[in-house]
């Protein structure tokens, strides 16, 4: 049985602005709105190893073995610097033309992806989300936890790609001032940058 304060409670997790909301925005403003959207996948594929892990019971060992956390750790922060890196750098133009080609398409799902599955905090998150809703009588508690995984996941894809298509409206303005196009990638990078700090300091 699904919960209204679970789905409630998922709504609002997947509304806060973080790493995935934060690279989905980017892109449907950068390159339109079938990259947000492809961004939303990868963001959301990202997800699927820390619920797996949850799920599995191998959140506890990562939430009890500091050296797990912190090597996963410190490998996202360093990728979160390095696309704010990338995103500093790149002088190129918004692009007007929104056909992606295949590989154009599957890097930005890996790039995406790379993003949250680097991110440890995720696990130790749905090692603390996930339980509270399962019954403590329920018969099959794996199968309620899938259920309620795939629930989570079908929310966050919808929601960032909600949000890839808001920014894709801003697009026309943006594309027409190369002044906003430099302050856009500066925030984007300084917001990229700050994720990366952030992650740094955090303790399990």
């Amino acid at each position: 049985m699904i919960s209204l304060e679970f789905l409630i409670t998922s709504l609002i997790v997947v509304l806060i602005p973080g790493t995935g909301v934060v690279y989905t925005v980017s892109t449907g403003l950068v390159q339109g709105r079938k990259a947000s959207v492809f961004a939303a996948l990868g963001c959301t594929a990202g997800i699927i190893p820390h619920l797996l892990a949850t799920v599995l019971g191998l959140a506890a060992l990562m939430h009890t073995s500091a050296v797990a956390f912190q090597m996963l750790k410190y490998a996202g922060v360093a990728y979160l610097f390095y696309i704010a890196y990338a995103t500093w750098r790149d002088k190129s133009a918004f692009a007007v033309d929104e056909s992606l080609s295949r590989s154009s398409a599957s890097g930005l799902v890996v790039k995406a992806f790379l993003l949250n599955i680097l991110n440890p905090k995720l696990t130790i998150f749905f090692l603390a989300f996930l339980p509270q809703f399962i019954p403590p009588n329920v018969d099959q508690p794996l199968l309620q936890l899938l259920l309620l995984s795939a629930i989570f996941m079908a929310m966050t894809f919808f929601v960032f790609v909600i949000y890839g298509l808001l920014a894709h409206l801003f697009r026309k303005t943006v594309i027409e001032s190369q002044r906003v196009q430099s302050w856009l990638r500066r925030g984007f990078a300084a917001t990229f940058a700050g994720l990366g700090t952030n992650l740094a300091f955090t303790e399990k």
